[in-house]
């Protein structure tokens, strides 16, 4: 399709071409809309042309809101067809985290190719905290639709209302579309597959294993078609984490998991107590942000198989983490690693606002400006002296020593200096507050996308610009101070 225009030449992104002019539709999506139905293996269904949707995802462009109704709504059917635990046969690719990430998502399809040859279980978390979490899932969605034997995707801790409407999806799909795709999206949600089993060597979940969890066959008793719960086996398989410690050491199997606000931290002993009863390798799972994009779990010594692998495939996460990503593949009892770094990104504004919203504080403070400039003047009319007063420069200090300044009436007026002194004070003050926030707007919107709600702790507003810039510089400060969005909100 043709593109739009830039006629300035001015964006900000170059490498990321131009979007197109309008939306994919049904008819270039699935190349005829006659005949479509959701009965999977009749022969005469028909699936999404993928590779077109991705590549008019990479140039900024969108499917309309009929193909992607049909899009859930096949993966939905499809979903329903398999069992809380997807068998799946070696050669393997374990994908973790994405996090709306689809631009590093679209380069680890690159990098890795043989989409529709070799299988690939994704560990869940695909949307929030990045932009574009909807294509993520669009995409995903397609690949599945187009390759089901050989595309596994299973539910993460961010694949329910409660976390999406906590973070920033909700809020992208009812931009991008309506509450009615977004509803859908959760439904589909809800009919996500908990856990993998790759040739009953290893289990493949998001968040880690279970007290409650004695063989893993119990995942398959579970009712997964609902909202994560409070507490439970479900939950732990969403949430749990192993203890962050080398030796995998800890007071007793299970401790409660106060980082996560829910579920449990596991050690070596409880991890290696599961894989021997059940007759295991390994698990294999994602939920938390690692330097180096994986984190082997050796606590059965350097020698042994890890007892536990993390993988997290959400380079740069956040756009501060600094962080590598990585994808493992699992093949004849070996692993292989591969990471790759961050992709560049269209820039796109919180919460996908538009240019003019952004530019209200600019506007405004230029407004103040104006304001205070035509006060000094009515003033020095008046014959008030304002030699001391610097309007570019104004700051608060400045406005409180308004006090010192002499004022003189002209005869005949009825020039009321005290009045004037209160409303430069204000407006001087206002001027300040305008300044600080245009200053640190780049900033703040940085650690806004790090916030649930768009908020920033408030021990950090009170960091100067130079501690923020300091900590985000450094991938243990960032995650610190990410440390409350890993937990579950209340």
């Amino acid at each position: 399709m043709e593109p739009l225009k830039d006629p300035l030449g001015d964006r900000i992104i170059k490498s990321v071409p131009l979007p197109p002019h309008r939306p994919l539709t049904m008819a270039q999506i699935y190349g005829t809309i006659s005949n479509l139905n959701f009965t999977f293996g009749t022969g005469d269904n028909k699936v999404p042309d993928w590779k077109l949707m991705l590549k008019y995802f990479v140039s900024c462009g969108r499917v309309d809101k009929e193909s992607a109704v049909y899009i859930i709504k096949q993966t939905i059917e499809l979903f329903k067809k398999e069992p809380n635990i997807v068998k799946v046969p070696d050669p393997v690719i374990f994908v973790g985290d994405i996090h709306g990430q689809f631009y590093d998502l679209n380069k680890m399809l690159e990098l890795v190719g043989k989409v529709g040859q070799i299988n690939f279980v994704f560990l869940g978390d695909y949307v929030d905290r990045g932009m574009f979490s909807f294509e993520v899932i669009a995409t995903l969605y397609a690949m599945k639709l187009n390759y089901p034997n050989h595309i596994t995707l299973l539910r993460g801790n961010h694949e329910c209302r409660q976390m999406t409407e906590n973070f920033n999806f909700r809020v992208e799909v009812e931009e991008k579309y309506d509450s009615q795709i977004y509803e859908l999206i959760m439904d589909s949600f809800d009919a996500l597959p908990l856990a993998a089993l790759i040739d009953n060597k290893i289990l493949a979940v998001h968040g880690g294993i279970s007290p409650e969890l004695q063989k893993f066959s119990q995942i398959n008793k579970l009712d997964r078609f609902k909202e994560i719960p409070k507490s439970g086996l479900f939950t732990d398989l969403m949430w749990s984490d192993p203890v962050e410690n080398e030796t995998g050491y800890q007071d007793g199997d299970y401790k409660k998991n106060n980082k996560r606000n829910c579920s449990f931290m596991f050690g070596s002993q409880a991890a290696n107590n599961f894989l021997e009863s059940n007759n295991l390798l390994c698990v294999v799972r994602a939920h938390e942000v690692q330097m180096t994009g994986y984190k082997l779990h050796q606590w059965n010594g350097p020698a042994e198989f890890p007892a536990v692998i993390t993988i997290f495939s959400a380079p740069n996460y956040c756009d501060v983490y600094n962080n590598k990503a990585a994808v493992l593949r699992f093949e004849n009892n070996q692993i292989k690693i591969q990471q790759y770094n961050y992709t560049n990104h269209p820039f796109v504004l919180p919460d996908n606002m538009d240019v003019f919203t952004w530019s209200l504080p600019f506007v405004s403070e230029k407004v103040i400006e104006i304001l205070f400039s035509i006060l000094l003047k009515g003033a020095r009319l008046y014959g008030l002296d304002t030699q001391d007063i610097n309007v570019i420069d104004m700051d608060v200090g400045k406005v409180d020593s308004l006090s010192k300044v002499q004022f003189t009436i002209s005869k005949g007026g009825k020039f009321k200096p005290d009045a004037v002194k209160q409303k430069l004070g204000f407006i001087g003050k206002i001027m300040r507050m305008q300044t600080n926030l245009r200053q640190n707007r780049e900033l703040f919107v940085q650690l806004k996308g790090m916030c649930p709600d768009n908020k920033i702790p408030k021990g950090l507003l009170l960091a100067s610009t130079v501690e923020i810039k300091d900590a985000l510089e450094h991938f243990k400060n960032a995650k610190d101070i990410d440390s409350i969005n890993e937990r579950r909100p209340e």
